[in-house]
């Protein structure tokens, strides 16, 4: 089997890996140069694309599964606009889209699940909807992943900790959903093993939690003191990061339990922190 990823970036390249060590072919796209060749080195066949550089016609030569990690622009999803013909052709076993639970807009912190009408509050959620719905009525057998927030290896408080950057911003009620980068990839290996085109997966953990409880557990792992909580009021952040707090949700996973049979290697930041550490931090002495 070859799996075609268009966007093999930092959740992607997870499930590349797997897959290339069960013998799977890997073909992938990245805009950066210096990126296609770290790939390249991984045993990776990489390509550039964007809506200026379409795919050449020899890079979807036996392909059997397409995933994308693509983000919509304000004309469309770029990846059905050039290459669905491509991919019908293809006659695809699988095909994947990693969205995110964005598309669900502000619920004031109450629950969600694949079921909820989507009502998304942002422009760039907006477009991640129309995506959705556009890979949904494109004839392939597509598959949409609703991701949320994602962490794991770099991307922790942790990291944020020792570099001296952490904040612990409060609004109160707020929560957010998160995944570790592992379980995505879990989570769309058993999607492959158990094809349902047209379904929709929340993929999420099981304990959303307020960010400011993140950060004070990622201090306590590393034996240091948090940083003082702040008020979101007069937290000092730049306008893309302030509109992540307009949304306040809690998303739920059954779905990927139920109907593809996961179980979550990091059912909560606790499980997902603490494995991190030896990538991005070390416990204090006696921890």
């Amino acid at each position: 089997p070859t799996l075609l990823c268009f966007g093999l970036g930092y959740s992607a390249e997870v499930l590349a890996q797997r897959l290339l060590a069960r013998g799977w072919r890997i073909v992938g796209t990245s805009r950066r140069p210096e990126k296609r060749r770290q790939l390249e080195a991984k045993g990776f066949t990489m390509h550039g694309f964007d809506r200026a550089t379409p795919l050449p016609a020899a890079a979807f030569a036996g392909v059997s599964h397409v995933l994308t990690s693509i983000a919509p622009d304000e004309a469309g999803d770029p990846v059905l606009d050039l290459h669905r013909q491509d991919l019908l052709a293809c006659e695809l076993a699988w095909a994947g889209y990693l969205g995110t639970t964005a598309v669900y807009g502000d619920r004031g912190g109450a629950w969600v699940d694949e079921t909820t009408p989507i009502e998304p509050s942002l422009a760039r959620a907006d477009r991640r909807a129309r995506a959705e719905a556009a890979w949904l009525e494109s004839g392939l057998p597509a598959h949409i992943f609703r991701l949320a927030g994602i962490y794991g290896p770099g991307r922790t408080p942790c990291v944020h900790l020792k570099s001296g950057t952490a904040r612990r911003i409060v609004q109160p009620g707020q929560v957010f959903s998160r995944i570790h980068v592992e379980d995505i990839a879990t989570v769309l290996e058993a999607s492959i093993e158990r094809p349902q085109p047209g379904q929709i997966y929340n993929v999420c953990d099981d304990e959303p939690a307020p960010p400011q409880d993140v950060v004070a557990h990622a201090a306590e792992l590393l034996g240091v003191t948090p940083p003082p909580e702040l008020p979101f009021e007069s937290a000092e952040l730049s306008p893309m990061a302030r509109t992540f707090y307009r949304d306040n949700r809690r998303v739920k996973n059954e779905r990927i339990k139920t109907e593809l049979g996961v179980r979550l290697a990091f059912p909560t930041y606790r499980e997902g922190l603490l494995a991190l550490l030896a990538v991005d931090g070390q416990p204090a002495a006696g921890r």
